[in-house]
């Protein structure tokens, strides 16, 4: 979205080049270019960090104290920091070793929210409707997206919730490990899974799981314009159609807890599941299933046992 509105404006302004901040090791100087190239691909693009000199965090501070820029950080709070709407990042510093555990309690260190720790001892109760996979309410109260996310993360970073430590495998080859703080979108992404699982059926939701990781590779990697991304989103939108419905969770000390899921389009049957007596299920039929399903490994068995295996 950020690549697309600059290269917008640098067509409106009859721009020549368009330059951008990422440094040379990260997996952002490939989205921001690759959305240029494909939206506009004859923009020169300028990238300073991979011209100039200076080659780390402190040379930049030295930079900066040099010609009296003034900062918000120093060298001993200097975190790589990245913040939007859905998330903050924080990488370098002590988190550079995996062994070092992050300092979620220390003051300053989490900004959207608090660690389990420091959450409340009692739990928040919330209630998502979502109408055909997007979520458009909140207990009640329609929201447009930016205010829904905005609302979920005053929430559930209160409640200690979305906090990830992870190394991750970046295109340029290395990998690199960051906490990211993700309250709003830890929620919606839980209470969007819980809803699919009543309103999909079973090949559906398990062939989704599996794209879901390929989808995440093209976003990752900045090939958000390209024909293979446009015809999985045609998919999960097929398949979000019937994905409307209410969503209860519970929030406590970092834990998302479900507590209640409905939809008109649910494909759960109380009399179908039920051990109590029913009309619609023959348990009979099992035996004949089972058979069927489990005849090749049967076949397979007897005939090693006539090899001598």
């Amino acid at each position: 979205m950020i690549a697309k509105r600059i290269v917008e404006i640098a067509k409106a302004e009859g721009a020549d080049a368009i330059c951008h901040g990422c440094t040379g090791k990260g997996n952002d100087q490939v989205r921001f270019e690759l959305a240029i190239k494909a939206l506009a691909p004859t923009m020169k693009i300028i990238a300073p960090w991979r011209e100039w000199s200076i080659k780390s965090r402190d040379e930049e501070i030295d930079y900066a104290e040099a010609h009296n820029i003034p900062l918000k950080i120093n060298r001993e709070t200097n975190y790589s920091k990245d913040m939007n709407l859905w998330h903050l990042s924080h990488e370098g510093l002590d988190l550079e070793d995996p062994a070092n555990e992050p300092q979620y309690n220390k003051p300053g260190f989490l900004e959207m929210g608090v660690s389990p720790e420091m959450a409340p001892d009692q739990p928040t109760y919330i209630t998502l409707h979502f109408e055909k996979g997007i979520p458009t309410a909140l207990d009640g109260v329609e929201m447009d997206g930016v205010t829904l996310i905005k609302t979920l993360n005053k929430i559930g970073g209160a409640n200690g919730i979305g906090l990830a430590d992870l190394v991750e495998n970046r295109l340029v080859g290395m990998k690199s490990r960051g906490v990211y703080e993700t309250p709003g979108g830890t929620i919606l992404y839980h209470a969007h899974d819980v809803l699919e699982t009543i309103c999909l059926d079973k090949e559906t939701q398990h062939y989704k799981q599996q794209i879901a990781l390929k989808f995440a590779d093209l976003v990752y990697n900045g090939q958000w314009f390209t024909p293979l991304r446009e015809a999985l989103s045609a998919f999960v939108d097929k398949t979000s159609e019937t994905v409307t419905g209410d969503v209860k969770l519970k929030l406590y000390k970092g834990n998302i807890i479900n507590a209640g899921v409905t939809s008109p389009y649910t494909l759960y049957d109380e009399e179908v599941a039920t051990f109590s007596e029913d009309h619609v299920y023959d348990q009979k039929d099992a035996g004949g299933f089972i058979n069927l399903f489990g005849l090749p490994i049967q076949v397979k068995a007897m005939l090693d046992e006539k090899r001598g295996k």
